[in-house]
């Protein structure tokens, strides 16, 4: 019976492969990085790595945290992390996460009451919709970065609501890399009555004073019921933080079930979190990344590529090329010439808007960058002849 497979199963993976989207788990050596989220260098940040050494030598030994916070896994190492992350991005209080997508699930899953209303980005990330999808509330979606859409989705929806309504959008998408209007948008939910939530994930570390975000730099804390901050990225570690209200964290504390049923953070992930928080505080990694999105953007237009690319200032540009197989060869001729550039998909991105995504980093050089971009000139000219 075990070798048996559903046959419905079978058929959903027989059309992913007929589509060109079927995923399968690979492993990148020796590559020079264009694809991944560690935008500032710290997963491999060897003062990060000798400081949690350290830290850890000092602790009695502990491989695991050995149940959820509210049993046995709750230390001070836990709450005194939180303390310094609700001091950092300028909040009343923080609660920490296993992941980005435990964040969102649990945060989503738990707010959205019956005759509640949830409004959401188009673009909203996997783990927000799910979390949405889980919760009692009715959910609408509006378009990408569109103040007026969510202004009009708003006026129809409004109605029907006898409970609270949200907003929530990220300040920058992750497969598009464009930023939402958040000032606008922070301005009609506080008219609204609305509580307004933003996702932080591809600003953390990266935008703003120190990579506090989008948030903190248009000095919209006041403004936002609650935002998620999250560990994997800029910040080279894992797990995620929301930060919010007290009320907030009491009620995150008793409703959601991602918190509540999950084994905490053991203390190596939190010393990981604790250390590169350190390190972000002033680190000129930050400007280098700018400095490496704005050459990148410059080449872009030198090369008058800018027809392909989505306008975006943050380290995520994506090459629309709207063709599975077309991204798909070109991004193995990446490989070929030791460059590590990404596919992306649908239905990860809607058909049609397939993509090459190239994410920048303080470390890329501009020789790189200038090589990359040359490669990208040929292969896309290749793709025209050989279609013409």
């Amino acid at each position: 019976m075990q070798n048996k497979f559903p046959e419905k199963l079978e058929a959903r993976l027989m059309k992913r492969n007929e589509e060109g989207s079927f995923r399968t788990l690979y492993q990148v050596h020796n590559l020079i990085d264009f694809s991944s989220n560690d935008y500032l260098g710290f997963s491999k940040s060897t003062s990060i790595a000798n400081n949690v050494k350290a830290a850890l030598k000092k602790e009695p030994p502990s491989n695991g945290s050995t149940g959820s916070r509210l049993l046995t896994g709750n230390f001070d190492y836990h709450t005194h992390l939180e303390k310094d992350l609700a001091v950092f991005f300028k909040s009343e209080s923080a609660i920490l996460y296993n992941s980005g997508y435990d964040a969102n699930i649990g945060l989503f899953s738990c707010l959205g009451q019956k005759g509640d209303i949830i409004l959401y980005d188009e673009l909203c990330h996997a783990s927000i919709r799910d979390g949405i999808r889980l919760s009692h509330a009715k959910a609408f979606s509006f378009r990408h970065n569109d103040l007026r859409a969510l202004q009009k989705k708003f006026n129809q929806v409004k109605k029907d609501s006898t409970g609270s309504i949200y907003t929530v959008v990220e300040s920058i998408y992750s497969m598009d890399g464009d930023a939402a209007p958040l000032l606008e948008m922070s301005k009609f939910c506080n008219e609204n009555n609305m509580y307004f939530i933003v996702d932080e994930a591809h600003a953390t570390g990266v935008v703003g004073n120190d990579g506090k975000g989008l948030v903190h730099q248009l000095d919209l804390s006041h403004n936002i019921f609650a935002a998620i901050y999250t560990f994997g990225k800029a910040f080279g570690s894992h797990g995620a933080v929301i930060t919010g209200s007290n009320k907030l964290k009491s009620y995150l504390i008793n409703f959601s079930r991602s918190f509540i049923y999950t084994t905490a953070m053991p203390l190596h992930q939190v010393l990981g979190i604790k250390f590169a928080l350190q390190e972000i505080q002033g680190s000129t990694e930050i400007k280098k990344l700018i400095n490496n999105i704005q050459y990148f953007r410059q080449q872009v237009a030198k090369r008058n590529l800018q027809q392909y690319f989505i306008e975006s200032k943050s380290a995520i540009q994506s090459c629309i090329l709207s063709d599975s197989q077309r991204v798909k060869t070109i991004a193995k001729q990446f490989v070929h010439h030791g460059y590590d550039v990404k596919p992306i998909l649908s239905p990860t991105v809607p058909l049609g808007k397939e993509r090459l995504r190239f994410c920048i980093h303080s470390y890329n050089t501009k020789d790189q960058i200038d090589e990359i971009l040359e490669l990208l000139t040929t292969f896309v000219g290749n793709f025209k002849r050989d279609n013409e």
